[in-house]
């Protein structure tokens, strides 16, 4: 039996931490350019952050409040935590290895070096220990731990120096340094040498502590970091603000209850022993780093370095409609129904498709959700510029979107000042679907144009997450998804589709029968099989039902890249079921669902995972593919992401991922779509 299973059923958590395993293994993966590899390792830590904010957290909750309940896995939450703890120390120490033997040397070796502060060159001393006086000591404040000044609330991941001090007539001997965010963390020398050497700012501030204490001595100064408990608790029923209230939830969000402690691994035992009393945690929420506390730090240098030659080289997206100032992608829709798959398809067109229709004079109405967007969003700037146009302009936006919460409040603001009528979707439901209705005029008709996607309406992300997306022109398709935006923006009640299926209403009960279909199409002696593409299986339900198919007969292909509870290979249970997961230089982002049926396959593209949060707890869309043209192209996206032998890895009953062996060919299928990206461009850019 898996560690920490039922028979049945993976745990959820342990699983998550598998897929971040399969993310530290691209950064030790020597065959990915060395500042990739310096990326994926600050995801990994950004990934164990939010781990700690939200799921350990919530376990935590329930924990204290002696909730008994358990999951399909049937451990109760302090089961889970006892299994956590091992895991992710485990984790960390593979993590930090990493880093210590492998990748800091190797990037020593290309002339980029992290200096421990007192080894930098004499000049360069000089010039740091002016960098703190005159730019780091003016910000920093020193707080006294005593009978008259508590112990400060520190923000949540924020790096902090707790110091030691001896002296006479001291009311305490403890006092902490907090370490200004608005500084950077990652310090480069004053003067080029030949290459580029970095000093760490907490290192600076440590060396240089003992000028914020006069004529008090310096015991010991240690760094340290806590992570808080970053859930939301709304209920939206007793508040009358919506906006107001999640900006008040995220002012006390970043001052949570704690639930780790990291501190440097020669941190005195004594000084570990009264932060874990002041933040109310056990020694097993304390890690010890041999490294720096915050590798996520490090992700600027990852992205931004001068250094060409060791990252990923980059790469132009295919056009799949030519857009200028001339052309007209209504036009092109008209014509038939447009699949583009990001990034290697520009999501520039999407990005047009809207900016036309907010110029087009044509255009009456927009009507959009947003989930997640960029920083500096042209989506938001092209409703403003359609509402500011004279356009009805609707934005259905996700105010509880994790972690883009207040983004997602400073868009709402603007849109609403320019006219955009802005909702916040269906009580208690988040709005997690991608969909975009344009409205236009057209002579004596009114004709509905549709975009609908995998992925957010994000620029910046969907040039790193592997998406797909649809447009369309076609009336039952956009006459449901003006109704859907109905039921997001009015009163009406959902009374089924015959194109869409919709969660929290018809998915689940939809995909179930899909699979009861391939169940009856096996016993008939049919063709029979499923193909699913997801980021997350954990629901119970729907792996009951693949559990079904499996003993029928009904051969299933799960391409799973991150939480899987469902076991494969099991002999009586799943022997049917192969399960893997790819992680690459993309994020495997797109859901694809495919059913056999009886050699005439089903194809659907959706916003939902199959999580109990997708299902049942949030609006999201699926969406057939009908061209005959695209669902070829969908079988050879399918196709080329199961021969993959390179990225992917196959699972095991254990709930342990191992590397596909084949014979054939080397076959990495982001590379081979990237591949075939670049020929298509070569080809439209062909005299």
């Amino acid at each position: 039996m898996a560690i920490g299973t039922s028979k049945v059923f993976l745990n959820r958590e342990l699983s998550w931490l598998e897929f971040n395993q399969r993310v530290l293994e691209q950064a030790l993966d020597e065959s990915n350019p060395l500042l990739d590899r310096l990326k994926f390792l600050c995801i990994v830590s950004a990934n164990l952050d939010e781990f700690f904010e939200v799921r350990v957290a919530g376990l935590k909750q329930q924990k204290q409040t002696h909730i008994l309940e358990t999951g399909p896995d049937g451990l109760s939450a302090t089961d889970q935590l006892a299994l956590i703890a091992p895991r992710v120390r485990r984790l960390v120490e593979d993590q930090y290895r990493c880093w210590r033997e492998d990748l800091m040397p190797k990037l020593a070796e290309e002339s980029i070096c992290f200096h421990l502060y007192p080894e930098v060159p004499a000049n360069e001393f000089e010039y740091f220990a002016n960098f703190f006086k005159h730019s780091i000591y003016p910000v920093l404040t020193p707080l006294a731990v005593d009978p008259a000044h508590p112990f400060p609330q520190l923000l949540n991941k924020s790096l902090n120096v707790i110091v030691q001090l001896e002296g006479e007539d001291l009311d305490t001997d403890l006092a902490v340094v907090q370490v200004p965010r608005i500084l950077p963390r990652v310090v480069p020398f004053s003067q080029k040498r030949e290459g580029d050497d970095f000093v760490l700012l907490g290192n600076v501030i440590k060396h240089h502590v003992s000028s914020l204490f006069k004529g008090v001595e310096v015991k010991g100064a240690h760094m340290f970091r806590i992570t808080r408990n970053s859930n939301l608790y709304i209920d939206e029923e007793e508040v009358h603000n919506l906006l107001h209230a999640i900006e008040s939830e995220l002012r006390r969000v970043n001052r949570g209850a704690a639930v780790r402690l990291e501190v440097q691994e020669d941190c005195p035992k004594e000084l570990v022993g009264r932060l874990l009393e002041v933040f109310s945690l056990d020694s097993e929420d304390v890690y010890r780093i041999q490294g720096p506390l915050n590798l996520v730090r490090f992700m600027p240098l990852a992205l931004q370095l001068d250094r060409p030659d060791l990252r990923y080289k980059r790469f132009k997206p295919a056009t799949v409609v030519s857009l200028d100032v001339n052309s007209d992608i209504f036009f092109h829709i008209r014509k038939g129904d447009i699949l583009l798959h990001h990034p290697y398809d520009n999501f520039q067109t999407v990005v047009d498709f809207l900016g036309q229709a907010a110029e087009d004079p044509h255009v009456l109405a927009i009507k959009q959700t947003l989930y997640r967007t960029s920083s500096d969003s042209p989506i938001v700037q092209s409703l403003i510029t359609a509402a500011r146009n004279g356009k009805q302009v609707t934005a259905v936006i996700e105010l509880k979107a994790r972690f883009d919460e207040a983004a997602n409040i400073k868009w709402a603001r603007m849109m609403r000042e320019a006219g955009v009528d802005v909702v916040y979707g269906v009580s208690g439901l988040k709005t997690h679907a991608k969909g975009m209705l344009v409205v236009r005029s057209e002579g004596d008709i009114i004709r509905r144009y549709a975009h609908l996607g995998t992925g957010n309406y994000h620029p910046s992300t969907a040039r790193i997450y592997t998406d797909l997306s649809l447009f369309t022109c076609r009336e039952p398709v956009t006459t449901e998804l003006a109704e859907t935006f109905n039921l997001l923006t009015g009163v009406s009640k959902f009374i089924g589709f015959d194109e869409l299926a919709i969660a929290p209403y018809n998915l689940q009960e939809g995909l179930i029968q899909l699979i009861e279909n391939e169940i009856g199409h096996t016993k008939a002696g049919r063709a029979s099989g499923i193909y699913a593409k997801l980021n997350s299986l954990i629901e119970e339900d729907m792996i009951r039902a693949l559990y079904r198919a499996s003993n029928a007969g009904v051969p299933v292909r799960l391409l799973v890249r991150g939480m899987c509870s469902l076991i494969p290979g099991v002999p009586g249970l799943s022997e049917n079921i192969e399960v893997r997961s790819i992680v690459g230089r993309f994020l495997e982002h797109s859901r694809i669902y495919r059913f056999q049926n009886a050699d005439a396959p089903h194809l659907f593209l959706s916003s939902a995972d199959w999580m109990p949060r997708n299902l049942f707890r949030r609006v999201e869309l699926c969406f057939p593919i009908i061209s005959p043209k695209m669902k070829e192209h969908m079988e050879e996206i399918l196709d080329w992401l199961w021969r993959d032998n390179v990225k992917a890895r196959r699972m095991d009953c254990e709930g342990i991922y191992h590397p596909i062996h084949s014979e054939g060919p080397r076959f990495d299928a982001q590379a081979e779509f990237l591949a075939d990206a670049q020929r298509r461009r070569k080809q439209q850019t062909l005299p």
